[in-house]
């Protein structure tokens, strides 16, 4: 090859040729080299010209170097390299030797992470919460010099800004809720990192590689689909959205793999085994492969709602290719017939191993089923649910509607609603953050292909609290979830001028004995409950009139005559204290000019912050009169005695109220939400406050409860203050107060918060601030 420059000419770079003229001897050698290490093309040519910044690999390296550190200024050299060497400094580079994610089943990351029954030994982790690797390094690690980080990648184009590419630093000390590692442990070259992950991460199979930094260069470790991550939700997690606070509920929706389906008729109910198998060997690279196929971005898979309507749409096949495909017709000699499914592994696996063909053939139980073995195996709580007298509702009107000639008979093309024997769903747990408070908890999710939401064959999670209450207005197919369970059968008869008119209908048709395996034993649990109040109840005709008015046929129910009295609820003050009874105010308007009279339902719950119902702690009914133009007041009180044991963290209430107008059948309903204060920290400086003296504060705390706290603990800290400080304390008596005294030595001048707040079992959210402002020692300023 002739050389544009000569072999003499200036530049770092004085052998660039371009392809003219012929090879030189040393040209030749080039192939012979490449023989003995695989790299491409460029890489050599670089090599070749430069063999100081891409020295040859060493083949026993898992890692990819570039050197940074070499030093090219001119010394008197001629240009020649420090006769360093290329292995030597390869030598100075810190490189990843190996890395060990402690895969384990019986290991302490997948038993803490309640993963060690996944039957492989891939590594299986859940968000939210640390874990532990070891990497071996080229040779030992030096924290002032050296800076490594982990990167893990998931889905076709990685993303940071959609979470699909994240770069893991290294830092002195964890913090909850974010990518973060920390080094716990060095044994020579070997380095033991703590993990942590985000509560609100994506699920999905991620890449890991390592990066090391160092004076001489940096290098990145090869991708090992062995080290790949398998990353699922936590409901151990308190601040995943699927936390669900029972263990034994952990251990039936998320852990136990076999359950069962229910079937047959109201009066006639069947039971039969499934083996839902979410642990067997290949199952969740199978489910994983599902979310793949669905074509969804790997970024909204962090959000259970979201995860749980895709695979909703992909467990049938007749828009995407789903898992089964569904056949009623009785000939199912191209498949297998439903009724000979037991379980939903070999479903799954034969789905997975001709890369996506739908498996044939399933009917609602094996929908249902092998979603509950998909959700279970990515860490969402689910159940299979069964519903004797299942409407279909094929018209949006909430009502099952058969339609008759004017001889009473039925006319078959328009009758398109119908009424099954039975039909299986899901039930899965989650916060819903996407919808006011109280709707959080179980969700219906229903795979059957029998209606499109959003062009989709798919179906919820519609919430139970909202299918309840009527309240048809919030996401996702809630009204198509309600008319299941509680739609009225309406019969209509043709006019002569071709019009129809209602001539009967039926109340009490629909949605009999919901139920699902129970927690822990092979029995029936009815939760019919949960989906609807006791049929012929004035809050079940209020949920069904409310539902209806947003139907297609909201003329079906008769509105009220007028709508003149109205309903609120009121607060004094901040509001109820903390281990005192819980006062608030109705308030009655009536605007008419007659009397009203009205039964009102009141129902208080315990709420997690996320929105999702903990328990019930009191249900009651009252008659009240509001005579013309009244406005009408009424206390209402809860005893603490109701509530002490059931509070959790956030300490939140809410009252929900309900009631018709007898005399003209107007629905009142509203929701009140509303918190038990509790008292706060109180800190006073003591002394001045001056850049390097000692000074103190004092910390002072009244018990509200009437019960003893245990084992109370403070945490008090201030930027330039004090760095973070945890007081054991101990035991703190009813309704007593204390007080304690911490000195420190502020280090910053300037005005400055001191934070403190009180760590305890049985009372959270006490906290406090203080403001101090630390003078300059140096110039005397105070």
């Amino acid at each position: 090859m002739r050389s544009i420059r000569g072999t003499s000419g200036v530049g770092r770079f004085p052998g660039v040729t371009l392809g003219f003229g012929e090879d030189t001897e040393e040209d030749k050698e080039v192939p012979e080299e490449s023989n003995s290490v695989k790299e491409n093309a460029c890489r050599r040519w670089l090599r070749k010209v430069c063999p100081c910044c891409c020295p040859k690999p060493n083949e026993d390296d898992i890692t990819n170097t570039l050197v940074t550190g070499a030093d090219d200024k001119e010394d008197g050299t001629n240009g020649e390299k420090p006769e360093t060497g290329d292995r030597q400094l390869d030598e100075l580079i810190l490189k990843v030797r190996s890395i060990d994610l402690m895969k384990s089943k019986s290991g302490g990351n997948r038993t803490e992470h309640h993963t060690n029954l996944y039957q492989r030994d891939d590594f299986v982790i859940r968000r939210g919460q640390t874990f532990q690797m070891w990497i071996t390094l080229s040779r030992p690690f030096d924290p002032s010099t050296d800076k490594i980080h982990l990167q893990l990648k998931t889905g076709p184009l990685p993303s940071v800004s959609k979470g699909t590419l994240v770069t893991i630093p290294l830092v002195e000390e964890l913090e909850d809720g974010r990518w973060e590692a920390a080094v716990v442990r060095q044994d020579d070259k070997r380095i033991m990192l703590s993990v942590n992950s985000p509560p609100t991460a994506a699920i999905g199979r991620y890449q890991l590689t390592v990066e090391t930094h160092c004076a001489n260069g940096q290098a990145v470790s090869n991708h090992d689909p062995a080290n790949d991550i398998y990353l699922l939700f936590n409901p151990w997690c308190e601040d995943d959205t699927v936390f669900i606070d029972s263990e034994v509920e952990r251990q039936e929706y998320v852990l136990n793999d076999i359950g069962r389906a229910y079937y047959g008729t109201e009066n006639q109910i069947g039971e039969r085994t499934w083996n839902y198998g979410q642990f067997d060997d290949g199952i969740l690279a199978a489910c994983v492969f599902v979310l793949e196929k669905s074509g969804t971005p790997p970024s909204g898979w962090g959000d259970p709602v979201n995860v749980v309507r895709v695979i909703s749409a992909m467990i049938n096949s007749p828009d995407d290719g789903g898992v089964l495909e569904g056949n009623w017709s009785g000939d199912y000699s191209a498949g297998t017939s439903p009724t000979v499914w037991s379980g939903s592994v070999d479903i799954l696996k034969q789905y997975h191993k001709t890369s996506g063909s739908p498996v044939k053939y399933g009917q609602c139980w094996v929908f249902a089923c092998v979603v509950t073995t998909v959700l279970r195996c990515l860490g969402i709580p689910s159940r299979t649910v069964t519903n004797f007298s299942s409407a279909h509702d094929t018209d949006v009107s909430l009502t099952t509607d058969v339609y008759l000639d004017e001889n009473l008979e039925p006319i078959d093309y328009l009758n398109a609603d119908s009424i099954w024997n039975f039909h299986v769903w899901n039930d899965c747990w989650m916060a819903r953050p996407d919808l006011p408070p109280g709707y959080g908890g179980w969700q219906a999710v229903d795979a059957t292909p029998q209606e499109t939401s959003q062009g989709t064959y798919r179906c919820g999670p519609a919430s139970l609290a909202a299918v309840c209450n009527g309240q048809v207005y919030l996401k996702h197919d809630t009204p198509f979830v309600f008319a299941e369970v509680n739609s009225d059968k309406i019969y209509w008869q043709r006019n002569i001028d071709g019009t129809f008119s209602q001539i009967f209908s039926e109340k009490q048709s629909v949605g009999h004995f919901i139920s699902t395996k129970a927690v822990g034993t092979d029995e029936r649990d009815d939760i019919t409950n949960l989906y609807k109040y006791p049929e012929g109840s004035e809050e079940e005709r209020i949920a069904v009139e409310t539902a209806c008015s947003y139907g297609s046929k909201a003329q079906v129910y008769s509105s009220s005559t007028a709508k003149d009295v109205t309903i609120e609820v009121t607060m004094d003050g901040d509001g109820p204290e903390m281990g005192r009874d819980a006062e608030l105010t109705i308030v009655l308007r009536n605007n008419s000019s007659e009397q009203r009279r009205l039964t009102l339902h009141g129902q208080v719950a315990v709420m997690y912050y996320t929105g999702v119902s903990k328990a019930t702690v009191r249900k009651d009914r009252t008659d009240v009169d509001v005579l013309p133009n009244e406005v009408k007041y009424l206390e209402w009180t809860l005893d603490y005695k109701d509530y002490k044991d059931q509070l959790i963290d956030q300490a939140a209430l809410m009252l929900t109220l309900s009631g018709r107008v007898k005399e003209t059948q107007q629905v009142l309903a509203t929701q009140f939400s509303f918190r038990l204060r509790t008292p706060d920290l109180i800190i006073k400086p003591i002394g001045e406050a001056v850049v390097g003296e000692k000074m103190a504060v004092e910390i002072s705390f009244t018990n509200p409860l009437p019960q003893v706290l245990k084992a109370v603990a403070f945490h008090a800290e201030g930027l330039g203050l004090l760095t973070s400080r945890k007081i054991h304390y101990g035991d703190i008596g009813s309704r007593a107060s204390v007080s304690l005294t911490e000195h420190f030595v502020p280090t910053l001048p300037g005005p400055r918060k001191l934070l403190a707040s009180m760590d305890c079992k049985q009372l959270t959210q006490v906290h406090g601030v203080a403001d101090i402002t630390v003078g300059d020692k140096s110039n005397g300023t105070r």
